[in-house]
């Protein structure tokens, strides 16, 4: 598998910005990153909309070089309200913007 670096992800997510803004009337998008346990590391958006909050990222490996490894293709979504459970098994961001902004 690919090993890239946290900066060149971080960049990725953040040429998105403005595109993923426009597309979904997103009110603030940022980069969300998590340390988990072991070597498991979370990367991906934190997302405002409607006064929501949303983490938006996917699984990674990280190497004894400090690089990153997908673990999983699949973008899982938390909120920060802690009542809320954790939705997984997005395979794209679009799925993950399209299921959370639908309109009603």
């Amino acid at each position: 598998m690919e090993h890239v670096t946290i900066d060149q992800i971080r960049g990725d997510l953040q040429d998105s910005f403005e595109p993923l803004m426009k597309k979904y009337n997103i009110d603030d998008i940022g980069t969300f990153e998590e340390e988990g346990p072991e070597d498991d590391y979370y990367i991906g958006y934190t997302v405002r909309k409607n006064g929501r909050v949303y983490m938006v990222h996917m699984p990674f490996a990280k190497t004894d070089e400090g690089q990153l490894e997908l673990a999983r293709q699949e973008w899982t979504v938390e909120t920060d309200d802690p009542t809320d459970e954790d939705i997984s098994g997005f395979p794209t961001i679009d799925a993950v913007f399209e299921q959370l902004f639908k309109k009603a």
